[in-house]
């Protein structure tokens, strides 16, 4: 089955005012910009979005936030998105903070079937109030469910019609996780292939889990946060030097 579709827009139709949907990235690396430009346009409201982070004030899932498109997001790092600590402050917008390889797994349950997991990562603290603890091998564990999306937007390297995807260093960090944890997956990719072009040992995710799929278009290597070093760290010809005490 031929999966691509004419556009980005075309691509998000369906998705409707309330929707939970799963995004991948990491920071901004492996975004779906033209799936997250495509939900902006539409102005769709009240959405749940899950994924990683919530990039930046006016990059990744940042215009949604600006557009107040957003009810509720659940992530598990949301350091550089001023407008985000604006409205969470102000109580315009519900959070739920997940450790991050708590994350990661919770969705890679959604997309297995498992009915949940018991993991030490948060006992003790605000994160396991109102969890189920269970005491194995003498250690306390807590009860972590599942995330299942109405949608998934996901970013690919490559892919073919059969929207069999390829994913490209960094951002197969959580692209694959929430393509399977959702009913419906919209992938973009960056290159699209003929179908038997793919070698399926270098296939990632299978086709069986993308319902649509997009040609990409105008990708930029964003930067999260630009570090320089100072001036008297160069050494001669430029070179960077170490400097004692760092």
């Amino acid at each position: 089955m031929d999966k691509l579709v004419e556009s980005a827009d075309a691509a998000v139709a369906d998705i409707r005012d309330g929707a939970t949907v799963l995004v991948g990235g990491f920071g901004l690396c492996g975004n779906p910009e033209n799936l997250i430009a495509a939900l902006h346009r539409k102005g769709v409201k009240g959405l749940t979005i899950v994924s990683n982070n919530c990039g930046t004030t006016d990059l990744g899932l940042g215009p949604l936030l600006q557009a107040r498109q957003l009810r509720k997001i659940v992530a598990s790092y949301v350091g550089e998105n001023k407008e985000f600590e604006r409205q969470y402050l102000s109580g315009e917008l519900e959070v739920e903070l997940v450790p991050q390889g708590t994350l990661a797994e919770r969705l890679r349950a959604g997309g297995a079937g498992i009915g949940g997991f018991y993991t030490r990562t948060g006992v003790g603290t605000q994160v396991a109030e109102g969890k189920e603890t269970k005491v194995l091998g003498g250690k306390t564990f807590l009860l972590e469910l599942p995330i299942r999306g109405d949608f998934a937007l996901v970013h690919a390297w490559r892919a073919d019609g059969h929207g069999n995807l390829v994913f490209r260093k960094t951002a197969r960090n959580f692209n694959p996780q929430v393509a399977a944890a959702a009913a419906v997956t919209i992938a973009e990719a960056e290159e699209v292939v003929p179908v038997g072009a793919l070698d399926p040992d270098q296939v990632h995710l299978p086709g069986i889990y993308v319902k649509r799929l997009v040609k990409g278009a105008r990708y930029e290597k964003w930067i999260e946060r630009r570090t320089v070093r100072p001036r008297d760290a160069a050494g001669p010809g430029g070179a960077a030097r170490p400097r004692e005490g760092r």
